[in-house]
């Protein structure tokens, strides 16, 4: 029997590149990799266009397909970005915002759209640690530092009664910030005014490493925002692929592992970062040797609080659970 043949697409990330480069191959599969101008891109050609058959897809772009008539994909438990979302909560440093709880009564500017990956984290964890809840706030959605094409090909929901403005192509949101024109600010994506040192923009935890680590510990949750999913049909008819492909996608994970690992030895000579190897070092103490986890298992609670906070922030029309947004054979992972 000839390999299946599947055009499979992610974002370039360390994690996959044993997949694109050949050192890992899927088995009984024929595989031709695609990647975008950004990440979105990827996006978008899945959802909008189903151009490939395993797609990576932010965890909330794909949850809202999970509420069209017919869901097309299901999830495998491959989360190609993990990242704490503390650090994505930026401020004027003029607003009056000193802790959290100042948000309230505020204009705060939001990435691409209302409920992206990384706005959903943050405010929930707002919402849970803090009693600072979305809709208290005013909120302004649009891009920052770089043309962002519309996301409209996704829906967009919010509760009713919240104050959710749209800002006009070109509006830079890093720039308002600057200017006080909005409070704060989260994004995935750090503003320039911030990188550059502009002393009119701060992040809301400026110790946001101890702060996350400490959320981590307290939790055992490290926020995942990007996943890998599959069509519906070939999840369906074809799980002997389906699981040689999630094989896949773990063995090119396990290489990169390995590779950060052993380049300790050396003391990371290859990459110009400097004590990177006290990094990795202090990151595995706290996150485990194996500190990128895939599988449900590993990832059960953050599945279950992002599921909670899509559905409470209005993103769901109900609250879904694990079982129906993952293949169910690989459950048990």
């Amino acid at each position: 029997m000839s390999d299946a043949k599947l055009d499979i697409a992610f974002w370039d990330y360390d994690r996959t590149q044993a997949l694109r480069d050949g050192t890992v191959k899927i088995e009984g599969v024929d595989a031709t990799y695609h990647s975008g101008r950004i990440v979105t891109d990827v996006f978008e050609g899945m959802v909008k266009d189903r151009a490939y058959d395993v797609s990576d897809l932010g965890i909330s772009y794909f949850l809202r397909t999970m509420d069209f008539d017919e869901p097309p994909f299901l999830a495998l438990p491959v989360f190609t970005l993990h990242m704490f979302r503390h650090s994505a909560i930026y401020i004027n440093t003029k607003a009056g915002i000193k802790k959290p709880e100042d948000l309230v009564g505020k204009r705060i500017g939001e990435l691409a759209m209302y409920g992206h990956d990384a706005g959903v984290w943050p405010k929930g964890i707002l919402s849970d640690e803090f009693g600072v809840k979305p809709e208290q706030s005013r909120w302004l959605i649009g891009g920052i530092d770089f043309p962002l094409n519309p996301i409209d090909w996704i829906p967009q929901p919010h509760p009713t009664g919240m104050e959710v403005e749209q800002a006009a192509a070109g509006v830079d949101l890093g720039e308002l910030l600057v200017k006080g024109e909005i409070d704060a600010l989260i994004s995935a994506d750090a503003p320039k005014a911030y990188l550059e040192g502009n002393p009119a923009v701060a992040r809301m935890f400026e110790n946001y490493v101890d702060v996350e680590r400490d959320y981590f510990r307290r939790t055992n949750i490290f926020p995942m925002m990007h996943l890998i999913v599959v069509k519906k049909e070939l999840a369906e008819q074809q799980p002997e692929v389906v699981k040689a492909v999630y094989e896949g996608f773990k063995q090119a994970k396990q290489v990169c592992e390995d590779k950060i690992v052993k380049g300790m030895t050396f003391n990371n000579m290859l990459t110009m970062i400097p004590w990177l190897s006290a990094l990795i070092a202090e990151d595995r103490k706290v996150l485990g040797d194996d500190w990128w986890p895939y599988g449900v298992k590993r990832n059960r609670e953050a599945l279950d609080t992002f599921l909670r906070y899509h559905y409470e922030q209005g993103l769901s029309k109900r609250l879904m659970t694990v079982e129906e947004v993952f293949v169910p054979y690989l459950l048990e992972d």
